[in-house]
C-alpha cells in the first residue's frame, strides 16, 4: 500500500472507473469494489504501476467538477486555466503513448505535451472534470 492514497469522488463510478482503464490505463482491483443496498458504489480501488487511487461515490449529492461549473461562476472561472489543481500528479514511463490514449478516448487536454524542468508532460481533465497531470519525469 503506499504512504499516500488519493480519494477520488464520482456521480457515476462505474462509468468512471471503465472510462480510466480504457482511457488512462488504470487496473481495477475487482475484489474491492464495495456497493451498498442501493448499488451505488461506495469504494473502488484502481492501480497504475505502485501508484492506487480509491474512487466512490460519497452521496447522491455530490457534484463533479464539470458539473459544478455548469452552475457556478467562481468555478467556471478558476477552471480555465490548463492548470492542475485539486488534481492527481501520475507519473508514467511512455508519457507520448499515454498522451494519445487518453485523447483518444476522448480526455479533455487541458494542455498538448511540453518539455519542462520536471519532465515530460501533459495535463487532462476526466469524464467528470477531475484533472490529472501525467509526467515522465527526467532522469
Amino acid at each position: 500500500m503506499p504512504t499516500i492514497v488519493p480519494m477520488v469522488a464520482y456521480e457515476d463510478p462505474a462509468t468512471a472507473i471503465d472510462w480510466l482503464v480504457r482511457a488512462f490505463g488504470f487496473r481495477e482491483n475487482k475484489d474491492q469494489r464495495m456497493k451498498d443496498r442501493d448499488g451505488r458504489i461506495t469504494h473502488a480501488e484502481l492501480r497504475l504501476g505502485e501508484g492506487q487511487v480509491f474512487v466512490a461515490t460519497p452521496t447522491p449529492d455530490y457534484q463533479s467538477p464539470k458539473h459544478h461549473r455548469e452552475t457556478c461562476a467562481a468555478a467556471r472561472k478558476w477552471s480555465s486555466v490548463p492548470w492542475v489543481t485539486d488534481g492527481l500528479l501520475v507519473h508514467v514511463d511512455d508519457v507520448d503513448r499515454h498522451f494519445a490514449r487518453a485523447k483518444s478516448e476522448g480526455a479533455t487536454m487541458l494542455s498538448d505535451l511540453e518539455d519542462n524542468p520536471v519532465g515530460r508532460l501533459y495535463r487532462a481533465e476526466d469524464i467528470e472534470g477531475h484533472r490529472w497531470m501525467f509526467v515522465k519525469p527526467r532522469a
